[in-house]
């Protein structure tokens, strides 16, 4: 049994029939900051502030068969600011040992359901907007088409001013319904650097608004395997992002990141690629919704560039999270590595 929780993204403590703890997982490990071996012999109770109340719970978990949720315990690290954590306690069966408690950070707990609601609500939205292109796609070539035929028949140029409004406005709502039906495309897994990515969008970004992209890059990054094109523009997209908002400086940054935990699966070593700016920041108003697609902060914005970004990068298996206040604004892009 102890060896299926060494994977586990939750921290997991094994107790025996004392309430002394015989086993704790990798994410044990690096929540409560010891070693295994540390916390192996010593009495669970001991680890927190709230010992009597724990206790009693303890003890009703294992005299009723019942899992247990003790919320709000107390862990003190040594040295380090206290944490309140949530910890879930199962009976176990196995010989020698009594309880099973898993442990989760209350802010982690609420980062999971975010991301959770997260990727329920892009399901949702892109199911809604394929079937908003596809009804708008048929009539949008029809009304094009019509135009045209109108515009031959008119013999005074100044009439044909407004058949050519009616073309152009067609065609850029066609970009726009191209756009919506652009994620339906599988990923193409192939091995790349994820600096070639990086570096494609910083070209692609300076021409555009001729802004000045730095780098801080870490050049010891083993290789990614992903789709290139998407992951460009998931990373186009924020930047794009950022230079509309009015920001003079973007920074691209790399790193890898260890023992990560990304949509409640945990990895050993994920990529975090970074972009950060001064500009003037995500609006309070829609920060809880920056992803959804039609949301945007700027005016006459679409609203699709982040909630396609977000969509690529789950396809990867990653997800997009941001830090935002006026004058700087970083999203991360956190993609695990096999």
């Amino acid at each position: 049994m102890l060896s299926g929780l060494e994977l586990l993204a939750t921290a997991v403590v094994v107790l025996d029939e004392r309430l002394v703890v015989r086993y704790a997982n990798p994410a044990a490990e690096s929540l409560l900051a010891t070693a295994a071996k540390s916390l192996a012999g010593q009495p669970f109770l001991g680890l927190f502030a709230e010992k009597e109340a724990l206790a009693s719970s303890m003890n009703e978990a294992r005299s009723t068969h019942w899992d247990y949720a003790a919320r709000s315990v107390t862990y003190s690290r040594p040295g380090r600011e206290p944490v309140a954590l949530s910890c879930v306690l199962t009976r176990v069966d196995n010989p020698g040992l009594s309880l099973l408690a898993e442990l989760r950070p209350l802010e982690q707990q609420l980062r999971f359901a975010r991301e959770e609601r997260l990727v329920s609500e892009q399901q949702a939205n892109r199911e809604l907007l394929r079937n908003l292109a596809h009804e708008i796609k048929n009539p949008l070539g029809g009304l094009r088409g019509s135009a045209q035929l109108l515009e031959r028949e008119l013999d005074k140029p100044e009439l044909r001013e407004y058949t050519q409004v009616i073309i152009k406005e067609a065609d850029r709502l066609q970009a726009l319904v191209d756009r919506m039906l652009t994620p339906q495309r599988a990923p193409r897994i192939e091995p790349m650097s994820v600096h070639e990515v990086m570096e494609r969008a910083r070209n692609l970004v300076s021409a555009e608004f001729g802004i000045e992209v730095e780098r801080d890059y870490d050049p010891s990054l083993p290789e990614l395997l992903g789709d290139r094109e998407q992951l460009i523009q998931a990373v186009l997209n924020i930047a794009r992002n950022a230079a509309q908002a009015g920001a003079e400086s973007v920074l691209f940054r790399t790193r890898a990141v260890r023992q990560v935990t990304i949509l409640r699966q945990r990895h050993r070593l994920a990529l975090e690629l970074q972009v950060i700016d001064d500009g003037s920041g995500v609006p309070e108003e829609i920060r809880d919704r920056i992803f959804s697609p039609l949301v945007s902060g700027r005016e006459g914005g679409t609203g699709l560039g982040l909630s396609l970004a977000q969509t690529f990068v789950q396809y990867h298996k990653g997800v997009i999270e941001f830090e935002s206040r006026p004058g700087r604004t970083t999203f991360r892009i956190l993609l695990p590595l096999t």
